[in-house]
């Protein structure tokens, strides 16, 4: 029987230990982990992408500092507020809304994140550590939706090592992070793409499928071999027809019923990868006000 993998139960674990970790951090340091939250402009998907993270982190016990900008702000007061907030003691992790106006220049507005507080995992320092990063490295700061899809498969309690691993997608957000972690696990991993030639050959010889390409359920059920695992990072909008009214329905990248007969254990969409994005995010930022303090104590 396909094992479904539950991205809300496992999230909802993960943030009943962060509560703990806050409240030992407290009595320990009396130090309580900050957020600090900048959106520039009022984009709607923004506003609500920012108050799913600041609901979540204030509910975990994180202390959240809200910078909510006019679009009209220039670049360069957004780069002296990013300065400030770099060297602010109370503030552990930084989040810089995206998009950003189109005056600015993202990269740069990112890059100028202190990378000790890039609570996304971004920046280009943090980049280049997971890089170069061996199986026993910790203190990483890793781009967190990739972070949440390795503790999924982490939490079946099957050895990676070894495992033949095909990423779908090749983004810096997701693709590119998620491959490198799964080297750092000691598997084998390919890198497709939309482009890839035979793409349906290369996914069936894979024992991991991640999907992260962004197109609604090109990975089809045959591309999946019989005991493989699907972690399905999608998140797609579809118009769907139900009792004679179109209405919108999520999809993942993987056609989903048709890839649960195949696989050992996949994700489902929603419920699946998108509630650990959030939860991974609350966890580094404890973890950066964790490793402040022991710095500080030095």
């Amino acid at each position: 029987m396909t094992i479904i993998i539950d991205g809300k139960e496992i999230s909802k674990k993960l943030r009943g230990d962060l509560n703990k970790e806050i409240k030992d951090l407290k009595k320990k340091y009396n130090a309580v982990p900050g957020l600090a939250v900048v959106q520039v402009g009022n984009v709607a998907a923004s506003s609500v992408y920012v108050k799913a993270k600041t609901k979540s982190a204030k509910e975990v016990g994180i202390e959240v500092i809200d910078h909510h900008l006019e679009e009209s702000i220039s670049e360069e007061e957004l780069l002296n507020l990013i300065e400030k907030l770099n060297t602010q003691k109370n503030v552990n992790g930084i989040l810089v809304q995206l998009p950003l106006p189109k005056h600015m220049n993202e990269q740069l507005i990112l890059d100028s994140i202190n990378p000790d507080k890039d609570a996304d995992g971004f920046h280009p320092l943090n980049v280049g550590k997971l890089s170069i990063a061996s199986h026993n490295d910790e203190n990483l700061l890793i781009p967190c939706t990739p972070y949440g899809c390795l503790l999924m498969l982490k939490g079946l309690n099957i050895e990676l090592a070894g495992k033949n691993a095909v990423v779908v997608g090749r983004s810096n957000i997701v693709g590119k992070p998620m491959a490198q972690l799964l080297i750092k696990e000691s598997c084998t991993v390919t890198v497709a793409h939309s482009k890839t030639k035979d793409l349906p050959d290369v996914c069936q010889n894979a024992d991991i499928v991640v999907a992260a390409v962004g197109r609604p359920k090109m990975i089809k059920g045959e591309w999946i071999k019989k005991g493989a695992i699907v972690i399905d990072v999608g998140i797609n909008r579809i118009e769907v027809e139900i009792d004679g009214e179109r209405k919108n329905k999520l999809v993942g990248d993987v056609d989903y019923k048709e890839a649960e007969k195949n696989a050992l254990a996949i994700t489902p969409v929603p419920g699946g990868v998108g509630p650990m994005t959030i939860a991974i995010l609350m966890k580094q930022i404890v973890e950066a006000c964790e490793l402040f303090q022991l710095n500080s104590k030095i």
